[in-house]
């Protein structure tokens, strides 16, 4: 590693520092069951809910017709797919309980994005001048098969004819279910521009890492004019958005799942989403409210159409649910974006279609990686092998010149011209290899597929491996150490030992290429083990891939040329300096000239 490689690496070591500091598998599938619906069910069957205190006679008939459907006995639909579980509660028609069936919590329990404790649906609208909610309201339930979609309809009919009913269309597999609004007839008896939906959401632990899961917690949203959007994630205080524009969808998005509703036709003219959190409650991940404005004439006209998404925040699976959908898994920014999305992320998913064994895939990538880099390894150890040659001659040139460091500079470029050596070409091959590095930190944080799988001693390779338990909370270290991001320190430090020793890097530079591994020790500590291990693996194929660099690179045949470029250079016949090269000398020379003017004029003062 010479001189301006160690710096390319310092600077990369710095900025994924100051990034990381600030912006800090799957069950077996089970038997698809047939949909049921059980009518009163015992209390062990239906999910339980509070039962607001029941209206008086008077209050009931202050709200005309629509006060008859405001009591009634409560009866709880279950539907189960391949992949949800379903409950709809008569009180509302409205989905109460909703769960993933592939999917367990951290401590291998059901998997519930929606429950009668957590969420709470509103469905406000004016009927005759009075305030009603649609969601609490009693209907009855019917359901009813299209193919293999069933279809679950919540109807209650007022005296007058009109009628509102909430369908529900659920398909066989998938996360998606259509709903639909039919109060056409009902419409026109209401006042105001807009029915006000609104999503209550507390968001109860799934993962082993709550500051994690905190930090990859918010409402994203799509509006028609500036698209994909969303509430900061990494905020500890209340964050709040009022949306102006037409909205197409909101997500409540946890770190690896997604409660979402998305208009089919009209968009939500406007809406307001919310997220707080207590810091102290350890039993509560975040707290989303969500507002948004339903077009009265759109229900009158029959267009009311929605449907939600409640399932995994997997990049191959919501891509097609909507408008940007896919932006849920953040991949980087351009270019790491591009570099994800069109080369890591497809051959990552392509390898995990064919082997189970995640360390095998993470080995396969690292070696792929390497070999796609090899041309750019190769020519970083050549400028290495250059630099070690030359580090007789720059070390004799600080030893003649002294401590003048603008003469020094000035010397070893008139000797790196002379021998036909560019500095920066040691700095080139690491600075191209950036968006891989970063794309890294997006891939595994990202990637649901490593939720629950094991490797060796870490049974989670999606968050961090505690083999390591610590007995007091040391700063960055969370309470525990991660095995995988000692071996990969360690590792990491071996690597830089091997480069110091044929590289010209002297003084604090050498210092700081070890003291940079060990902070990053204490930021990868609690990242999940499958990078770190990656990292790792990364750094044991580097060791033997320079292990054959090096029997192809022959230091005798480099200072042979050299010195064949030195004759050349002497008697006028050399290559003609380079653009880069003429710049770099005219700004040295530059500075040289201002510094003694500077210190003429200090003398000057002084006499």
């Amino acid at each position: 590693m010479d001189r301006n490689s160690a710096i390319g690496l310092s600077l990369i070591a710095v900025l994924l520092f100051v990034y990381f500091f600030w912006f800090s598998n799957q069950p077996q599938q089970p038997a698809q069951k047939p949909a049921t619906t059980e009518q009163a069910p015992s209390a062990a069957a239906a999910p339980a809910e509070t039962k607001p205190a029941v209206p008086d006679s008077a209050t009931l008939a202050s709200f005309g017709n629509i006060g008859s459907l405001m009591t009634g006995n409560e009866s709880i639909t279950t539907i189960e797919t391949e992949d949800l579980k379903l409950a709809f509660s008569s009180h509302g028609g409205k989905i109460v309980e909703a769960e993933l069936k592939k999917f367990k919590t951290y401590h291998k329990q059901p998997l519930k994005l929606i429950t009668p404790t957590n969420n709470e649906f509103k469905l406000v609208t004016t009927y005759q001048g009075k305030e009603v909610d649609l969601y609490n309201l009693y209907y009855q339930p019917t359901q009813a098969k299209e193919g293999d979609t069933t279809v679950v309809t919540f109807t209650a009919a007022l005296s007058d004819g009109s009628k509102i009913a909430h369908v529900y269309k659920i398909p066989a597999k998938g996360h998606e279910v259509g709903y639909k609004l039919d109060a056409a007839s009902l419409a026109k008896n209401l006042s105001g521009d807009n029915l006000n939906f609104q999503w209550k959401n507390t968001m109860l632990p799934v993962e082993k890492d709550m500051k994690l899961t905190r930090s990859n917690t918010t409402v994203t949203y799509y509006q028609n004019e500036d698209g994909f959007d969303q509430l900061s994630e990494s905020s500890t205080e209340t964050e709040n958005e009022v949306l102006s524009q037409p909205t197409q969808w909101i997500g409540i998005k946890e770190k690896f799942f997604l409660s979402s509703i998305i208009a089919k036709n009209a968009p939500f003219v406007s809406g307001e989403v919310q997220t707080s959190l207590n810091p102290n409650d350890t039993s509560v991940v975040k707290n989303a409210l969500v507002k948004l404005s339903i077009p009265r004439k759109e229900v009158e006209a029959g267009k009311a159409d929605f449907k939600f998404y409640l399932g995994p925040n997997d990049y191959q699976v919501i891509g097609g649910v909507a408008e940007d959908f896919s932006k849920n898994v953040f991949l980087g920014w351009r270019p790491v974006y591009w570099i994800n999305k069109w080369v890591i992320f497809p051959v990552f998913h392509f390898l995990t279609q064919f082997i189970s064994n995640y360390g095998v895939i993470i080995i396969i990538l690292v070696l792929l990686l390497k070999l796609v880099l090899l041309p750019l390894s190769y020519k970083s150890y050549l400028s290495m092998a250059k630099m070690k040659v030359l580090k007789p001659e720059l070390d004799e040139i600080k030893e003649r010149v002294g401590d003048d460091m603008a003469k020094v500079q000035q010397e070893q470029m008139k000797l790196y011209q002379t021998v036909g050596v560019n500095p920066i070409s040691g700095c080139v091959p690491v600075l191209l290899q950036m968006p891989l590095i970063f794309a890294m930190f997006f891939l595994f944080p990202n990637s649901i597929e490593l939720r629950g799988q094991s490797l060796l001693w870490a049974e989670d390779l999606s968050t961090y491996d505690s083999l390591i338990r610590l007995p007091a909370s040391i700063p960055f270290l969370d309470g525990h150490i991660s095995l995988f991001t000692v071996i990969m320190t360690i590792s990491t430090l071996i690597y830089t030992w091997q480069n110091n020793q044929v590289s010209s890097v002297t003084g604090p530079m050498k210092s700081m290429s070890y003291i940079m591994p060990v902070v990053f020790f204490f930021v990868l500590n609690s990242f999940p083990a499958g990078l770190t291990f990656y990292y790792f693996v990364s750094n044991m194929v580097t060791f033997a891939q320079q292990a054959i660099i090096k029997r192809f690179v022959d230091e005798d045949k480099i200072k042979a040329i050299m010195e064949e470029n030195r004759k050349k250079s002497l008697s006028g016949e050399g290559p003609k300096k380079s653009k880069f090269m003429a710049k770099l000398e005219g700004a040295m020379k530059a500075s040289e000239e201002a510094r003694k003017k500077a210190e003429e004029e200090r003398r000057k003062r002084k006499g």
